[in-house]
């Protein structure tokens, strides 16, 4: 695919086949821009859907998760809303979200081509073609305008303070979900670096809740928030307390008077989950009962809500229908794939895998890969420290960036004599898994974790039918 250029004549896409591979090339011939491109860029597009209600999420962690169940709990009051997120696992549809489903191929294509029209002025006047991302959250924010929805959930790609989507003035809410350590070489090398690169989305006078379960970065949120005049809410594990990890859900109690006798049940086992569905309760709280003296207070026991024990069945009951692909997700009868990628994910993976197994988890067999700009060797690390497996399999993902298999066996047995095997190809590695794990007994389940591409391509090879075993 040519990059575009008006000296050359206006290209146009034929089809939306043609529209998604224009956008795959666009990383070859532009970059990142600061946020006042993005601002000319939305400017040009008529700044689209920016009188919306607006809930703008960052974190390391947890935001996708965050995001989602503001959507469906808001979805569940009838509310129509939009959802711009990152990354896609299969389709680059899943990015822009309208009630809960992705834009159909004719809706994107026929966006797509006026958002095209733009970029391709901008580049003629000399001002740069907008970056994927920036393309992608022009088209986003005209495809909730064109929807009229009522709320956009608006994810962070990477940071929070120099983001695209912090080209938004005026949102009603900010969320920072979990803080660690990622994308260290650009956020920061510590907690509290990349915490102020996060709360770099707060806004004057605009509430924010966040994850308070990190110490550094709470500092850094509430000075943030005390220095732009915004009201905060801090949520720390006391909020809540879990109650079971199964298999197929998590299920956790709320810890106020109007809620301590409701269980929430999560449909993904990662102990991480009631945080940020705790999260995104508050929030939506807030959200629907205004201001925060008409929120219901522990202490004077008042609360607005007529008609709170219908709400919370209805609420119960959408967080209960959650679907987020790519998040301990049980894709096939004992195989699971889970998207963590960082050294925070990690560790959450590894709890979530102990509570679920019982500390029992010698059956079981990791596949893993990753990217070159995470930090792989303090993963690969954690996982030979903390959790004893069957075996392990390395694998490569179809990305310029992907480590090489090689690379990533020799750091594994640098760190465990559990067994470790190198298949590049995915579809071996997962064929091996399943010779492997079917060895280890009835017990054992296979995990496909390190990066979101390899979640991606696991779910294509299974729906796809490219693989030689049956799941």
């Amino acid at each position: 695919m040519k990059k575009s250029s008006l000296k050359e004549g206006r290209w146009e896409a034929a089809s939306y086949q043609e529209a998604v591979s224009y956008i795959e090339e666009i990383p070859k011939f532009t970059k990142k821009h600061p946020l006042n491109h993005t601002r000319e860029f939305l400017k040009r597009l008529g700044n689209p859907a920016e009188d919306r209600k607006i809930i703008h999420v960052a974190g390391t962690n947890g935001k996708g998760s965050v995001c989602t169940y503001i959507k469906t709990i808001l979805m569940a009051e009838g509310k129509k809303t939009g959802f711009f997120t990152s990354p896609h696992l299969v389709s680059v549809n899943e990015r822009i979200q309208i009630s809960g489903e992705p834009v159909d191929d004719g809706t994107f294509y026929r966006v797509f081509r006026e958002v095209y029209d733009t970029a391709a002025e901008m580049e003629a006047e000399g001002l740069g073609h907008p970056s994927y991302f920036e393309f992608l959250f022009g088209m986003g924010m005209k495809v909730f305008e064109e929807s009229d929805v009522e709320y956009i959930i608006l994810e962070t790609g990477l940071g929070g303070r120099l983001d695209a989507t912090n080209a938004v003035p005026h949102p009603v809410l900010t969320v920072i979900t979990s803080i660690s350590l990622d994308h260290t070489e650009i956020l920061g090398d510590t907690i509290e670096k990349i915490a102020a690169e996060k709360a770099g989305i707060i806004k004057k006078g605009v509430p924010v809740f966040f994850d308070g379960s990190s110490p550094e970065a709470s500092e850094v949120i509430r000075r943030t928030a005390l220095a732009q005049g915004s009201w905060c809410r801090e949520i720390s594990k006391n909020a809540y307390e879990i109650r079971e990890v199964a298999r197929k859900y998590i299920a956790f109690s709320r810890d106020n008077t109007y809620d301590k006798d409701v269980i929430y049940r999560i449909p993904i086992c990662e102990t991480c989950q009631a945080m940020n569905a705790e999260i995104a309760l508050e929030a939506v709280e807030y959200l629907l009962d205004g201001q925060r003296d008409t929120l219901w207070d522990k202490q004077s026991g008042h609360r607005e809500e007529t008609n709170l024990p219908e709400r919370q069945e209805r609420w119960a009951k959408a967080l209960a229908g959650v679907y987020w692909p790519g998040r301990m997700e049980e894709a096939a009868p004992h195989l699971f794939i889970d998207g963590a990628h960082n050294p925070g994910a990690i560790e959450v993976f590894v709890d979530s895998v102990r509570r679920l197994k019982s500390g029992k988890t010698g059956g079981d067999v990791l596949v893993f890969s990753a990217v070159s700009d995470k930090k792989y060797e303090k993963m690969i690390a954690y996982l030979c420290r903390h959790l004893e497996v069957r075996a392990i399999i390395v694998t490569k993902i179809e990305d310029d960036r992907g480590v090489p298999a090689e690379e990533l066996l020799k750091l594994f047995r640098k760190y465990t004599k559990t067994e470790t095997l190198c298949c590049p190809r995915l579809a071996d590695a997962l064929l091996e898994a399943r010779r492997l794990q079917k060895d280890g007994g009835s017990a054992g389940d296979i995990y496909c974790l390190g990066s979101l591409y390899l979640a991606g391509m696991v779910k294509k090879l299974l729906s796809g039918g490219g693989l030689d075993v049956e799941f």
